[in-house]
């Protein structure tokens, strides 16, 4: 069954915009698990812009389903989620001041690098996964430094989708082969939507996670949070 996780972030940044504590971001979280998603994710940046460093350490307790927290492993980054020990870590190669992930490691050349944060990281009993290009070459070297697994980068995906889906997977079925034969756990995520998430999930079954925010959350604004989730839900049945 592949699940899926919330990334709450853009919830984060609604509050933020006027202060306060609306929405009331530790509620959305556990109404997102009450409503049936099985993870929660979160992407804290340096500027805390959206997800702060406090929100981390206070929906840990919180959550009920698996917690995800994405990031560059920065030194505070690294101490956060080993003090807050969550089911899975998701390295992305992210600058301190970037809008949002728009590409994936280069495993090869940060082999070292990602081996020792990833030894640091297993130490706590975290599970590891990289952010990815759908690359054959970068899904070997996640293998080799020691991760768990990698989180296949699906914004080329939902950018071809519309013209060709076909096309649009090619690399991606590759890529999810060659981890699921080299024995990596296989999550998806960025850009994935209630329209190119069900085709995705038909070609690659064995998904184990995709984490799925902006979308999500524009869609509640029509659908409500509860249908939304239930719809992306209903993408992922096998």
């Amino acid at each position: 069954m592949t699940k899926l996780s919330v990334n709450i972030n853009k919830v984060a940044t609604l509050r933020n915009a006027r202060g306060g504590n609306n929405p009331d971001l530790l509620k959305v979280a556990k109404d997102c698990e009450m409503f049936g998603a099985q993870g929660i994710t979160v992407h804290p940046r340096p500027d805390e812009r959206h997800i702060r460093y406090n929100d981390v350490y206070e929906l840990s307790p919180l959550l009920t389903t698996e917690f995800n927290i994405e990031g560059y492993p920065s030194e505070d980054f690294v101490k956060l989620v080993c003090d807050v020990k969550p089911s899975q870590v998701t390295l992305v190669p992210d600058k301190p001041d970037q809008l949002t992930s728009n590409a994936g490691w280069d495993t090869a050349k940060f082999l070292d690098f990602l081996t020792d944060i990833t030894a640091c990281f297993h130490e706590s009993g975290i599970r590891v996964s990289f952010f990815v290009s759908a690359d054959k070459q970068m899904v070997e070297y996640s293998k080799h430094a020691g991760a768990d697994r990698v989180e296949l980068y699906t914004e080329p995906y939902a950018a071809a989708y519309m013209q060709s889906r076909e096309f649009a997977i090619k690399e991606f079925l590759e890529a999810a082969n060659y981890a699921k034969e080299i024995g990596l756990g296989l999550n998806a995520g960025h850009d994935l939507s209630l329209h190119n998430l069900q085709y995705f999930h038909q070609q690659i079954p064995w998904l184990d996670e995709v984490s799925i925010g902006h979308a999500l959350i524009c869609d509640a604004l029509y659908l409500g949070l509860e249908e939304t989730i239930h719809q992306y839900l209903a993408c992922l049945k096998d």
